[in-house]
């Protein structure tokens, strides 16, 4: 099974991303991280993974806190539609 490695953000650096162009679309963890990041490339998007940061404003982090206590990681996954980049060729659509 292939691991998406986890970028650290810190700051607002998720108003830079989303300036950018990017678009948050999830936060999951492993092994559907990788299922997600590989589905989205397939369609011709450009993905970028950030590590989650948990909230800190009074938002509810009870299923994080517990997958923390079953070492599990959590990403933020990001997408843009990619540079000249045509999605994979599909025979169902």
């Amino acid at each position: 099974m292939v691991r998406i490695p986890l970028k650290v953000v810190k700051g607002g650096r998720e108003a830079e991303l989303l300036a950018a162009g990017w678009i948050k679309q999830t936060t999951i963890g492993e092994p559907r991280l990788s299922e997600i990041v590989e589905n989205y490339r397939s369609l011709g998007y450009e993905v970028h993974v950030v590590e989650h940061v948990e909230q800190t404003d009074g938002g509810c982090n009870t299923c994080f806190d517990a997958g923390k206590e079953m070492g599990q990681v959590y990403g933020d996954v990001y997408v843009r539609k990619g540079q000249g980049v045509k999605p994979a060729e599909d025979d169902l659509f």
